[in-house]
């Protein structure tokens, strides 16, 4: 029988099992061949199998936990909740500085946040569910699916034969190798949205995206919160002076942030988890209540009779070129099990160049797709393309414009000033090459720029798009006036000037 994770077994855990992955479901008979099946029901999954089967296509969708995948159950749902939660006790304790006054000061009920977390997370559910998926015409399969050649895949008894198959397993959290940490119990992403008490002593190892996020929300949430990275700073994949202004802001919110920590060790102790390190050269030993280690994905690529397809795959995840076609021509992959890029609207669109390659032979390239990603701490910071560790890499010359939100009238008026946007341009031209945005909506406002990248509009032309009074998105059409300023050398000015002064004279 299934025995799902996912915890507390609530009215709305239960009601989030039943769209995702009910118990009382019956799989299907298999019929003659399926245009293609899709091992896995994450997003890359669900998109694969709803958009071929809304194009006339005999789908098989095989899941073997939940529908929704991690985005929906463990990822990107959850986390959001978590974090709205906590942006909502910090824009009340800041609340004094619009002269709004609140006398008896502001805690967090942290059982009810989770209870919120779980409702809102069932409501969402019914769009992932297997009844949803198979009223689309999706032959949906609960159950662990394994190949066993190169056109067939097995679930339970039954033998599935396709023309075309998609890998959609997606990735799971993995923990690095540190001293201790196997001998402790601690938290992933796959169980912190199980907590139901807030732990008093909160540390968390690793400060990407997810580590960052979670360690500002239960610093906001009254934790006493240690945020361990073993590298120098945090985000490491961001521009420094974005992830600089981030870790001004992790502080503020009381967030003890250990970087450079060195000979980190775990232990099991009676008042909690000790963790031993060295930061800056300086000895720590803290003791925690929960640990959340938030320090790599692993690609869900074992059981899959992966060899028996002849699908190559190694620690990375399952080998595919660009067009996402596997080492098997029958086999294509998308999402997690096979992208650098971890996100789910990159899976989705993965997704889309798998139907189009796989249903009809297609050669759309992944290469081609321009991925913008989010982090989504207060100020939150955003980025698409290239940024300037990259561009050095590559040995592409860049011009860069940035324009600070201190001179964004919307942001003074909403206390929101600290951040900016830049973006980076290939040199002498106006072609929009990456940017990044640290602001408290930056990642509604990188669209804008992955728009401008996708349709090959130039900065100029950003800098003529009329934007509403007063917006924040104003920074981005302001960055675009800074461009134009270098077109006005010394020669186009002394023109002009002998012009006008040619009209004064008329």
């Amino acid at each position: 029988m299934f025995t799902p994770l996912i915890q507390p077994w609530d009215s709305h855990n239960q009601r989030l099992v039943s769209n995702v992955h009910p118990t009382a479901w019956t799989n299907p008979t298999p019929s003659g061949k399926y245009n293609l099946v899709v091992i896995g029901a994450g997003t890359a999954g669900l998109v694969t199998a709803a958009g071929a089967a809304g194009l006339g296509a005999k789908v098989a969708l095989i899941e073997k936990h939940l529908m929704g995948g991690d985005c929906l159950n463990v990822g990107c749902v959850p986390s959001k909740a978590l974090i709205r939660a906590a942006r909502a006790i910090s824009a009340t304790r800041e609340a004094e500085q619009f002269g709004i006054h609140i006398p008896s000061g502001v805690t967090a009920d942290f059982p009810k946040i989770m209870d919120r977390l779980r409702r809102l997370r069932a409501d969402i559910s019914p769009h992932d569910s297997a009844r949803r998926f198979s009223e689309l015409g999706v032959e949906v399969f609960l159950g662990e699916g394994r190949f066993t050649g190169p056109n067939t895949v097995q679930v339970g008894s039954q033998l599935l034969r396709y023309d075309k198959a998609v890998i959609a397993t997606g990735a799971r959290a993995s923990a690095p190798s540190i001293p201790g940490l196997k001998d402790v119990d601690y938290l992933t992403n796959e169980s912190l949205f199980s907590l139901t008490e807030l732990p008093r002593r909160f540390g968390v190892i690793g400060a990407g995206p997810i580590g960052c996020e979670m360690a500002q929300c239960f610093a906001r949430f009254g934790s006493e919160v240690f945020l361990v990275e073993t590298s120098h700073g945090i985000l490491p994949r961001e521009d420094r002076d974005a992830a600089e202004i981030l870790r001004a802001s992790l502080e503020r919110d009381g967030v003890r942030l250990l970087c450079c920590g060195k000979q980190l060790s775990v232990a099991r102790d009676p008042a909690g988890i000790r963790l031993q390190l060295n930061s800056h050269a300086k000895g720590y030993d803290v003791l925690v209540d929960q640990l959340l280690v938030a320090a790599g994905r692993r690609p869900n690529v074992e059981n899959l009779g992966l060899e028996a397809a002849e699908v190559a795959f190694d620690s990375k995840g399952v080998q595919v070129d660009d067009h996402l076609r596997t080492t098997q021509p029958r086999i294509f992959a998308c999402g997690d099990v096979c992208s650098p890029y971890q996100f789910t609207h990159a899976a989705d669109f993965m997704a889309r160049i798998v139907i189009q390659n796989a249903l009809f032979k297609g050669r759309a390239k992944a290469s081609a797709l321009t991925i913008p990603w989010a982090t989504y701490t207060s100020p939150e910071v955003a980025h698409v393309g290239l940024s300037t560790k990259d561009a050095e890499s590559q040995g592409i010359e860049i011009d860069t414009f940035t324009h600070e939100l201190s001179k964004v009238d919307r942001a003074i008026l909403d206390a929101e000033t600290t951040g900016f946007v830049r973006v980076h341009v290939k040199k002498g031209t106006d072609r929009i090459l990456g940017a990044t945005i640290v602001a408290a909506h930056a990642g509604d406002l990188i669209g804008e720029l992955s728009v401008a990248m996708r349709g090959k509009i130039g900065l100029n032309a950003l800098s003529g798009a009329i934007h509403p009074y007063p917006t924040q998105a104003e920074a981005i059409r302001k960055t675009g006036d800074l461009y134009n300023r270098t077109r006005l050398t010394p020669f186009v000015k002394s023109l002009m000037q002998r012009w006008l002064a040619w009209q004064r004279s008329e």
